[in-house]
């Protein structure tokens, strides 16, 4: 269970960066709430997580989906550049989600 709450608080990870280019740095009131709610929920579930997985691995797992998550919606969403250098790099942050996974003993 300490898996699927931490692969949720990931996604919202993903979510509330997201939501953060739509607040237009907190001066949109509902990008903002949903930007602070997404935030909020992604560390109480981490919270959660954590009390049965290894902090590092828990956090880092967290941080890995959140930040691959931003850069493939960045790409595909937002327009940001696509290059085989990003693209390889999301790439690495995902092995490195699923070292940690392996290794966690878990």
């Amino acid at each position: 269970m300490a898996w699927v709450l931490l692969v949720v608080a990931g996604l919202l990870e993903v979510g509330w960066s997201i939501g953060m280019k739509y607040s237009e740095g907190f001066t949109r009131l509902v990008p903002s709430l949903f930007t602070g709610v997404g935030i909020v929920a992604s560390m109480v579930l981490l919270s959660y997580a954590a009390k049965s997985l290894p902090i590092g691995t828990a956090y880092g797992v967290w941080v890995g989906i959140g930040a691959a998550g931003a850069a493939v919606l960045g790409m595909v969403v937002l327009g940001e550049p696509v290059t085989a250098a990003r693209i390889f790099f999301v790439c690495l942050l995902l092995v490195a989600v699923v070292g940690l996974k392996a290794t966690s003993g878990h």
